[in-house]
């Protein structure tokens, strides 16, 4: 069937003349197709630079969600960390000193932790720096751990070792807790009650009411009683292994040279002979022939909350 034809009026000629209808090629049909495809293309774009893809709004949710969740765990890690490290200060300042071990000290406990490298392919991550430090508090939350539990049983295998010597440490309070009404003074460098002048006090003063039985904090031999200057009456006890403990200011002496005496073993009784202020019992532990500080030899009476309290006492004077 032939297409219709049309027909115009040309005034010029005053006659009807066909139209002509252009015909588009394929280089038009390409060119509103091109175009078409820009313009789609275009205005995806523009919505995704605005308000990005379904895909993408959950994958921020889920960062959003993990960085949430390491920083929980960083705060975890940060709190068992400090009760690690409470322990490990008993460790060495206490119950390795007691054992006759050395201190194990930070670097060992740390070791390798704070090496950069080992951490430096997780900074490339999302969130890179965050990952990083939550893996090396991990790391040195699990390496202070290990050696921790470590010393623990060399410390086992050292008591099994030195049962003998644990029965002569002096490793109890001369006077019952709950005797004591207060730590007078402290051990080390203070203000001298009697003559106001800075000088070092080489034991404790635990203040008591007189007539306060004053007990042995392990097994020892009696090798002086009676007068010191300065001391009032006094008590040496000798625990061997090193160990030395004086008692002074007695009220009363109830034990004699050369008496062996027992752990709990009542020796004497409080008072305030001597150049004394008021009723207390000064007390000394020497080991090898170096007077130390005794509040560290009070671990087998008192409970950690108890210790804790002591030693807060003695760091708040």
């Amino acid at each position: 069937m032939s297409k219709k034809q049309y027909y115009i009026f040309n005034p010029q000629t005053n006659a009807y003349e066909p139209v002509k209808v252009a015909r588009r090629g394929w280089g038009f049909i390409l060119w509103v197709l091109f175009g078409s495809f820009f313009m789609g293309a275009l205005i995806i774009s523009v919505v995704y630079f605005f308000f990005g893809s379904p895909h993408d709004e959950y994958l921020k949710l889920e960062n959003d969600r993990l960085q949430t969740q390491y920083n929980i765990l960083l705060h975890r890690v940060d709190d068992a960390m400090k009760v690690l490290e409470d322990i490990e200060q008993r460790d060495d300042n206490l119950y390795r000193v007691v054992m006759q071990a050395d201190p194990i000290g930070r670097k060992v406990r740390d070791a390798g932790v704070d090496n950069a490298a080992r951490y430096a392919e997780l900074m490339n991550m999302s969130n890179g720096r965050l990952v990083a430090t939550v893996t090396r508090e991990v790391d040195r939350f699990t390496r202070n751990l290990y050696v921790q539990d470590h010393s623990f049983n060399e410390l086992v295998d050292l008591a099994h070792q030195q049962e003998d010597r644990l029965k002569h440490v002096p490793a109890i309070q001369p006077i019952r807790h709950e005797d004591v009404k207060r730590i007078a003074s402290m051990y080390g460098w203070r203000i001298d009650p009697m003559t106001g002048r800075r000088t070092y006090h080489d034991g404790i003063d635990l203040s008591a009411n007189r007539g306060v039985p004053v007990f042995a904090p392990g097994n020892a031999v009696v090798t002086f009683t009676g007068w010191k200057q300065g001391y009032g009456k006094v008590i040496e006890l000798d625990h061997g292994y090193g160990y030395v403990t004086l008692y002074a200011h007695l009220h009363k002496i109830e034990v004699k040279k050369g008496q062996q005496v027992t752990r709990g073993e009542r020796i004497g009784q409080v008072g305030s002979t001597g150049k004394s202020t008021g009723a207390h019992l000064h007390y000394e532990v020497k080991y090898r022939g170096h007077n130390i500080d005794p509040i560290n030899y009070f671990f087998l009476d008192l409970t950690p909350e108890e210790y804790d309290r002591m030693i807060q006492e003695v760091a708040n004077q």
